[in-house]
């Protein structure tokens, strides 16, 4: 499934736009490789690191949701495996 759509699916994000647009910055990663363009792949088992409201969550696809369906049914799909705070430019 393509990233960009993972994401919006699984309600990281509000629409695939703003997916697309934080994966062209440069900062989403899938299983430790910076992602480049929203039709990279997300796997069962792939590992997402991605910058979310000054903080970078990771998360790991338990699954590939069919479509963006309500919040519980989207928590599913995923299991938060951390998230970091960001820290502040010196």
């Amino acid at each position: 499934m393509r990233i960009d759509r993972f994401l919006f699916f699984i309600r990281l994000v509000k629409s695939r736009t703003l997916a697309q647009h934080i994966i062209e910055e440069g900062h989403v990663r899938v299983d430790g490789k910076r992602v480049e363009k929203p039709s990279e792949e997300v796997r069962v088992g792939s590992i997402v690191a991605l910058p979310l409201h000054d903080r970078v969550r990771i998360i790991r696809a338990l699954s590939l949701p069919s479509r963006r369906g309500p919040s519980a049914e989207a928590r599913a799909c995923y299991e938060e495996l951390g998230i970091d705070e960001a820290k502040p430019a010196t």
